[in-house]
């Protein structure tokens, strides 16, 4: 009966305050389903109110937050309609943490959505955790690949001319994001066609190679050696034979020793 009363006064609370279109009851049919009981649920959506987790616990937004991948799994696919006015709210909370927290798990919320549902709701959100904070892009640059394999073609292309905005951080010495970076690019070679590769990822990773921090370069020269042997497999010689050509001006005949040591390095 506690339970009971006080749901209602947190349902009667959320209603005044919902902006919505739809009236109450129809709010209040839209986060109804039958996997788990109905109290249960409506307990868990209460608390990411930002005025409750305000004045009653501000770190409870970030553990909903680490939740939600999971009630999003028990809940499945065809009651996401529960949970999305949820997702968006928490994702665009104030704290950076608990946009950390969903930038960290939306990869796999992809996975359990499906991809028209992910094209509809995560893209948006996908796309805005992109010009946050480092603190929440690491979060989306650490699982990029396995975020963008779930996507169609023609949205994954989208994402070809972001790549390089990963280059610009808040802070440069923050050298792990682009290690982090090299990392995922190795990955998403075997997602892109050779002409893409070489014109969109070719410039990133020689960029990385003159990188000022050895962790960042020893990645990367593994970037360019992969990158060879894809675009070696592709169809075209032309794009293997520019490169090769690029890498034999650029760092071969380098007038610095460390430019020279890097051809060797990539060669090795």
């Amino acid at each position: 009966q506690s339970m009971d009363s006080t749901l209602h006064y947190i349902h009667n609370d959320s209603d005044l305050s919902t902006n919505s279109s739809f009236s109450p009851e129809e709010e209040r049919k839209s986060k109804v389903q039958d996997v788990v009981p109905q109290a249960l649920l409506d307990q868990y959506l209460s608390m990411t109110d930002p005025s409750r987790a305000q004045t009653v616990d501000t770190e409870i937004a970030k553990h909903c937050a680490y939740s939600l991948p999971g009630v999003a799994l028990t809940l499945g696919r065809q009651n996401w309609h529960c949970l999305k006015d949820t997702y968006e709210t928490l994702a665009s909370d104030m704290q950076w943490k608990v946009r950390r927290t969903l930038a960290f798990s939306i990869h796999e919320l992809a996975v359990i959505l499906g991809d028209q549902l992910t094209a509809g709701d995560l893209v948006p959100v996908f796309n805005g955790f992109l010009k946050d904070l480092d603190e929440v892009r690491i979060g989306v640059l650490k699982h990029l690949h396995d975020f963008l394999k779930l996507l169609h073609v023609d949205k994954r292309r989208e994402y070809l001319y972001q790549l390089q905005e990963f280059l610009v951080t808040d802070n440069s010495r923050n050298w792990r994001f682009r290690a982090e970076l090299a990392e995922q690019l190795i990955l998403l070679l075997e997602l892109y066609s050779a002409r893409d590769i070489y014109d969109y990822l070719r410039p990133i990773a020689f960029s990385l190679c003159a990188d000022k921090v050895s962790s960042v370069r020893w990645i990367s020269y593994k970037l360019v050696s992969e990158m060879v042997k894809k675009l070696y497999m592709a169809s075209t010689p032309t794009f293997v034979v520019d490169l090769m050509n690029e890498l034999v001006e650029k760092f071969c005949r380098c007038h610095k020793w460390s430019g020279r040591q890097t051809f060797v390095f990539i060669c090795q």
